[in-house]
């Protein structure tokens, strides 16, 4: 017999620099430790809580499209610098920085494509870029999207994910409210459907406008989704909020969201109001 035997378990210590980097993610619901890939195969998704970490925009498109159906639009469009707004740094330094963070060209990804075979044009923001903002670019690719539903007449879906309006345009950003809620009225009287799809967060003017002008809001469990925040709400009012209140759920049963679908559940919810709400009809040809 061996004076000595091997132990049963490691005596190894592994300490945390030793640990490689991004492998991780922590569940904020449940505490749970799971593998980034296998979160990345699950949509961003915690299986077990069904958590919803954010996800961008083209990982969203390329999950609900039909594979090699996305056809990209207004690419190449870039915010300028009408008020020359200065703070810790210039505007178009931030617009850089977000650009390179994000490799998009703004907070907008647009174009067309189809789910299950339906054409749709599609616009979804990525909240990575300046906090999903909507300024001057961002509400003329929303616009163009549903011009382009419009003129080939299919159905429009816009995905948000928006702190509100951009600060840094003032009035311009604003001014972009009115102006993609008037191209929705457009589309309503063309007789095609628009369906507006909550995340976490949708706020501010997004909120205020076409985010809740939809044929059919749908929104993602947990999302938060108000025009001011709680603490500013709480403050202005000075009243005790109810739990929750700015929350999808909150809000579905108070009758401003018409259905809460789990991320890996929506490209097939999507085509089944699709299927529902749309008549395929022949393009305007010039």
């Amino acid at each position: 017999m061996a004076l000595f035997q091997k132990p049963k378990y490691s005596t190894v210590i592994v300490k945390k620099k030793d640990i490689p980097q991004g492998m991780w993610k922590k569940c904020p619901a449940s505490g749970e430790i799971i593998y980034n890939k296998e979160l990345e195969q699950n949509q961003n998704v915690v299986a077990k809580s069904g958590y919803h970490f954010p996800i961008t925009a083209r990982k969203r498109i390329g999950h609900l499209l039909d594979e090699g159906s996305f056809s990209e639009l207004d690419k190449d469009l870039v915010a300028g610098d009408p008020l020359k707004f200065v703070d810790s740094q210039s505007y178009p330094e931030r617009i850089a920085r977000s650009q390179k963070k994000t490799g998009e060209s703004d907070s907008i990804v647009s174009g067309k494509g189809t789910i299950h075979g339906i054409p749709v044009s599609i616009a979804v923001f990525d909240f990575q870029f300046a906090g999903g903002s909507l300024g001057s670019v961002a509400g003329e690719k929303i616009t163009r999207a549903i011009e382009l539903a419009i003129e080939e007449k299919i159905p429009c879906i816009v995905i948000s994910a928006s702190g509100g309006a951009r600060m840094q345009e003032g009035i311009l950003s604003l001014m972009q409210m009115a102006k993609t809620s008037a191209a929705l009225g457009r589309l309503s009287e063309a007789g095609l459907p628009f369906i507006s799809v909550l995340t976490d967060p949708t706020a501010g003017g997004v909120t205020a406008s076409f985010a809740t002008l939809g044929d059919v809001i749908i929104a993602e469990p947990g999302a938060r989704i108000c025009f001011a925040g709680a603490r500013v709400i709480k403050e202005t009012t000075n009243e005790e909020l109810p739990e929750g209140f700015q929350s999808a759920e909150f809000l579905f049963q108070r009758g401003l969201i018409d259905q809460i679908v789990p991320r890996t559940e929506m490209r097939d919810r999507l085509r089944d109001i699709l299927a529902a709400l749309y008549t395929k009809k022949e393009p305007v040809t010039s």
